[in-house]
């Protein structure tokens, strides 16, 4: 059996990848092997504790043994624990391997929520039935899952009586405290006084 090396390929999408290629007297084995592991011939180790396809402990072997043994298999030579000494390398169908990592990460990342930060601004002179509409707005917000960020916006000589837009704030929070707490307490920055609220954990 033989093991080649092609070309290295142009770089795609920031990765650098080769393409190996498997050769028996049967068949053809392509894969692009990524950066993560060490596989095959990549492995640098003189000697290796080997385990089998099946999870079983072959014992140390030298390199050539090692890789011999997974091409007799039409598998891969897979550096697992490059830091162990001797490093550990696992015979597996890598490219199988690497399409079931992928579909985990991908189910992953599809159940994973994703949390955004509304902004729901406020005047220091707002209106009750105003009020009214921003509050249903923060409430709605905090019941998707997503923060609040509230803002009371000062024009002008406004921002010498800040302490209304802390009463406006004060009141918000507490009128959803139990939909969420506060992240942040409403804080003065620059012509603007800003509170951060969190959705609670019903889960």
């Amino acid at each position: 059996m033989l093991i080649l090396d092609a070309e290295r390929l142009p770089p795609r999408r920031g990765l650098k990848r080769r393409l190996r290629v498997l050769h028996d007297s049967t068949n053809w084995r392509w894969h692009i092997i990524s950066r993560e592991h060490q596989v095959n011939d990549e492995i640098r180790a003189r000697e290796v504790r080997l385990v089998g396809a099946e999870g079983e402990q072959i014992g140390i072997k030298s390199l050539r043994d090692a890789l011999q043994m997974a091409a007799d298999l039409n598998l891969d030579l897979v550096n697992v624990a490059p830091q162990a000494k001797p490093p550990v390398c696992r015979i597996m169908d890598y490219g199988k391997f690497r399409y079931e990592q992928q579909k985990k990460e991908k189910e992953a990342r599809k159940n994973q929520k994703i949390v955004d930060v509304k902004e729901v601004w406020f005047r220091s002179n707002i209106e009750e039935h105003d009020y009214q509409t921003k509050y249903r707005n923060v409430v709605k917000f905090l019941k998707e899952g997503d923060k609040v960020k509230a803002s009371v916006r000062y024009r002008g000589r406004e921002i010498a009586h800040a302490a209304i837009g802390q009463r406006i704030l004060d009141r918000l929070s507490q009128e959803v405290a139990d939909l969420c707490t506060v992240e942040r307490a409403p804080k003065l920055e620059g012509r603007s006084m800003i509170m951060i609220l969190a959705p609670k954990n019903n889960s």
